[in-house]
Parts: structure tokens; sequence; C-alpha cells
């Protein structure tokens, strides 16, 4: 194993450090620390998405058929790494990192030549249609209908938690179109767009106050059954095959030094402002305590990067890259919190500001507050867990 990046991968850091200097705007990073959410705004993601476009680098993870790159494992690594670092908003994945691979090894040459593109333009923005209000990660009891009408599908019922539905003019959705058999075995994949007749979106307003995600409503929406990705009743296959890129796509460790900056920061200014601030040290050996733990997952992340760029598979250590990068946020949030006490209440939400640091301390609560979910998205804690203890302890 060899963690050591090469000559030829310290000068393509240089080169992506450039580019960062030379097309990252403060005015991008600014907007980007302010976010709390999830997802940054569309308008800021597809900005950054149309200069990475034009560089050529926007989908690294494509095959370049498609516009991807030929980079290496430890090229997309660093380029990641230094993104985080440089403050840049992440893309927003739903269509890129997440359709976009169904699509390719699924899809029809038609889906491949006519939606591809779209997507990586920006031109269409998609949404997913998984969770239902009775099927969250029990997936398979999902009841949303799709009956077949001559050409068409015509789709009754609802999804829920729909990041980013207020926004998008697509949604992939899983449907089902059999009852007879095994939940599994009668549900499909189809591609719906958001202006058809009988589609409703409702708004969701999260306890942090913002409006990220939401209740969407079919109500006898006629879809054409040339929507369907591959074959009917075989969507099971598919999901599983995307959410294989929900969960393990992109690399952890740099975002959370991201964060870790952040609370850093916010620590050294409150100790200059405030008299007597940590006097017993408690929470500066809590931030030590994080840095220890992110160099450890960092490590992991390296070794994987090792395996994968030898031939290898990651295995199990991606369950458990998402159970400490989930803890690790999640503690700095709180600590980020502890540090700013009852000011991380008293802050106009909108107005923001800090005495005590650049970046507006106003984002801190609601980003405490919706990183409570991440114990839920993308895999829950528990099925992390359950994954290490099967492929792992052998139990």
């Amino acid at each position: 194993m060899d963690l050591k990046f090469s000559d030829q991968e310290l000068a393509f850091q240089q080169e992506v450090r450039q580019f960062l200097a030379d097309n990252l705007s403060e005015e991008i990073v600014e907007t980007t620390a302010r976010n709390a959410s999830v997802f940054v705004e569309k308008e800021l993601a597809l900005q950054w998405q149309s200069i990475l476009v034009q560089k050529g680098w926007a989908v690294p993870q494509w095959p370049t058929e498609h516009g991807g790159t030929e980079w290496t494992p430890a090229q997309k690594y660093i380029f990641s790494r230094e993104c985080y670092l440089a403050g840049a908003p992440m893309l927003i994945p739903l269509g890129l990192l997440m359709l976009a691979p169904v699509i390719m090894a699924f899809g029809s040459e038609q889906q491949k030549r006519e939606i591809l593109p779209k997507i990586l333009s920006g031109e269409q923005y998609w949404c997913q249609g998984y969770s239902e209000p009775g099927a969250g990660s029990d997936l398979a009891s999902l009841k949303l209908k799709a009956e077949a009408d001559g050409d068409d599908y015509i789709v009754n019922g609802s999804k829920i938690w729909t990041t980013h539905a207020h926004m998008a003019d697509h949604i992939f959705c899983l449907v089902r179109t059999d009852n007879s058999g095994r939940p599994q075995q009668g549900i499909s994949f189809l591609l719906i767009d958001m202006d058809s007749p009988g589609v409703t979106v409702e708004p969701i307003i999260t306890m942090a106050g913002d409006h990220e995600v939401n209740q969407v409503f079919f109500d006898n929406v006629r879809v054409p059954q040339s929507n369907r990705i591959g074959e009917e009743n075989k969507g099971w296959t598919y999901a599983k095959y995307l959410l294989e890129f929900e969960r393990g796509g992109g690399f952890s460790g740099p975002l959370v030094q991201h964060e870790l900056a952040r609370l850093q920061a916010l620590y050294g200014e409150t100790r200059e402002a405030v008299h007597n601030f940590d006097s017993t040290g408690d929470l500066q050996r809590k931030i030590a305590r994080i840095e220890i733990d992110l160099k450890a997952l960092e490590i992991t992340e390296l070794r994987i990067l090792s395996a994968v760029s030898g031939g290898g598979n990651p295995g199990p250590e991606s369950s458990l890259l998402k159970l400490n990068t989930t803890r690790l946020e999640q503690e700095i949030n709180q600590l980020s919190l502890d540090i700013l006490g009852y000011r991380g209440l008293e802050l106009d939400p909108v107005a923001g500001g800090s005495p005590y640091r650049p970046d507006p301390i106003s984002a801190v609560l609601p980003r405490y507050l919706n990183n409570r979910a991440a114990s839920i998205f993308g895999g829950s804690q528990e099925v992390q867990r359950n994954i290490i203890a099967k492929m792992v302890l052998g139990l």
C-alpha cells in the first residue's frame, strides 16, 4: 500500500489549486459558507457547475465518452480535497452522480443521447422520488402506483422528503407496477416531467427553518412508457445500483476537514474576544479528539484509494466512512453551538453576521439541526453497523 502521491499527482494538485484560485470567486465561497442545508441553492450549484463544465472537470466520475475525465482515483481524491478546502460548493448529485450512472448502465441509447448532455449542462435539474410516507428505510414497501394504459403509465400516489422538488423540472421515481410477487419484484424505475398535469409539490419546512424537502403528489399523471429505465419490474436492481453511488461516492475527509477549520476559526476568534473562555480547556480537548479521529478517517480513505487504484474493491470500509463522517460532522456541529452558547440563538437568521469571525454564525444552528438527519439519509447508521457486523465480524 502506497499512501504517498507521485510527482505527477503533486503537479496535478498544483494545477487544481491554480484553477481554483483563478475561477472560484470570493462571492461563491462566501455564499457556500453561509449555506446550512445538505445542498447549496440551485443557482449557486449551477453557476459552479458551468465553470467546471467549461474546464471539462464537472464529472470526473463519468466515462470520457459522455464528458468525463480520464483521471486516476488519486486525481479524483486530490480534486475533491482541494475543492472542499478552497470552499467550493458541492455540485448537486441527484442528476450528475445518481441518475446519470443508472442511465449509462441501464438506459436506452436514446435516453443516453437525450438526457445525459442536459444533465451535464444543467438544462435538466432532477430530484429523486424514493421515500414515501409509508416507505423509508423499508423502501420495498413503496406504493406509488403506475398502471399501464396503452403506451403510457397512469401514476398515482406520493413521494416525501424529496430534496429540491420545488426547484426541479424532472424527477426519477421508483413506482409500483406489479403487486403479484415479492415487493422487490414489482418495482420499476420511471422518469417523470414535473410539469406534467397532476403533479403537485407541497413544501416541508424543516425544524431548521429552511425549505429544502417536499412532498410530491401524483394524481392520474400520464407518463410515456418510453420514460421507463430498463425493463419493467426490474427497478429494484437499478435502485440498488444507484444507492451504491449515493452511499459510497466521493471522499468525506476533505469535507470534514473544511468544517473542522471553521470550528477552529470560531474557537480562536471567540477565545480572543471572550475573557476566560474555555478556562478548563475542555472544548480544546474535544477539538483535538476530532482532529485525531479525522486523521484516522483520512488514512482509511487513502487505504481505500490505494486498494481501488490497484484494482480492488472498497468493501465494508465504505460503511465505516459513512458512520464516522456522520459522527464527526455532528460533533463539530455540537461543539460549534457549545462555543456560541446563547449567541447561536439570538442572531437574525437572514442578516447573520458575527463579531467573532467573517463566516456568519447564523448558519451554525440550522447546520446543526439539518445534520441530525445525516444519521438516516444515505443509509442509516443502524444499517451501516449491520453491514459491518455481517461483512467484517461475520455475525
